[in-house]
């Protein structure tokens, strides 16, 4: 199997996009799958690796990518060394990732013998999620959407009230992350950018309007994303198919560091649904 880490795309909101591929080098057109992760997430977090090996093993050309705005560094792309690059961060600029990449496939020459540019899927885990349904829902290239534990809505997690009025007030607003213990910002242009394209970001229009075929993978157990949220898109949408992992949380028992050598149990029913589906 070929891995290629750390692959360095020029993003077009002046920070690059590091990259990930994973495939067999067998010179066969590969149909190409692209993994997005969600909020305070990277591509190199927990089992995200292992779950590329397994998409390989199955002759598929396998892409995760770290969204430019992340937080993380071409020299550190674990954890969040750029935290103000974390704070400037939108919806918007993870599009614009999603589509340098997806551009990328269908330009780039090193690797066209191993991968075929006119089948491509998405996954998205967590805000991936969302971000995959928009892009997919609007963008031709792509084939099949998954959504692992993915939300059904960004606006509900904006605050209202006080909370709203402070950050306006002061500009940034910071939230704690429980492993680093790092104060991450949240400059208002997040919030302003949402609200100034809402009706673009509204993923229950992009579900409702979806032509392609659509998995919604989701834990009955997740505590960050509730299961309600997949229920909804899967009523939205005429075209989805609705998993549901029994006993499973937001990340399928994975966590970081992973130091094992095999998947958690109901990560490995995730891939193992994942597969059957782009296969099908």
């Amino acid at each position: 199997m070929k891995k290629v880490k750390n692959l360095i795309l020029e993003g077009r909101h002046n920070r690059p996009i590091l990259m990930d591929l994973f495939y067999k080098e067998n010179h066969i057109n590969k149909e190409v799958v692209i993994f997005c992760h969600g909020y305070k997430g990277y591509k190199d977090w927990g089992a995200w690796d292992l779950v590329a090996e397994e998409f390989a093993k199955n002759n598929f050309f396998f892409v995760k990518m770290n969204f430019s705005h992340n937080g993380g560094t071409v020299d550190q792309p674990i954890d969040f060394p750029d935290l103000e690059a974390f704070g400037q961060n939108n919806f918007l600029i993870e599009l614009d990732d999603l589509d340098t990449v997806l551009s990328w496939i269908h330009s780039d020459a090193k690797f066209r013998t191993e991968r075929n540019q006119n089948t491509i899927s998405v996954i998205g885990h967590s805000r991936g999620g969302g971000i995959v349904t928009l892009k997919g829902a609007s963008d031709k290239r792509i084939k099949k959407i998954i959504s692992w534990a993915g939300v059904s809505d960004f606006g509900s997690r904006f605050p209202d009230g006080e909370q709203l009025e402070l950050w306006k007030k002061n500009g940034v607003a910071y939230i704690t992350n429980s492993r680093t213990k790092q104060q991450m910002p949240h400059y208002i242009q997040f919030y302003d950018t949402f609200k100034e394209n809402e009706g673009k970001l509204k993923i229950q229009t992009a579900v409702s309007n979806l032509e392609i075929p659509y998995l919604i993978l989701h834990g009955d157990k997740d505590e960050t994303v509730p299961i309600k949220e997949a229920m909804n898109l899967n009523s939205w949408s005429p075209n989805s198919s609705l998993e549901i992992i029994s006993g499973a949380n937001h990340t399928f028992g994975s966590s970081h560091p992973w130091r094992n050598t095999q998947l958690p149990e109901h990560l490995s029913l995730v891939v193992k649904n994942t597969l059957d589906f782009l296969k099908a």
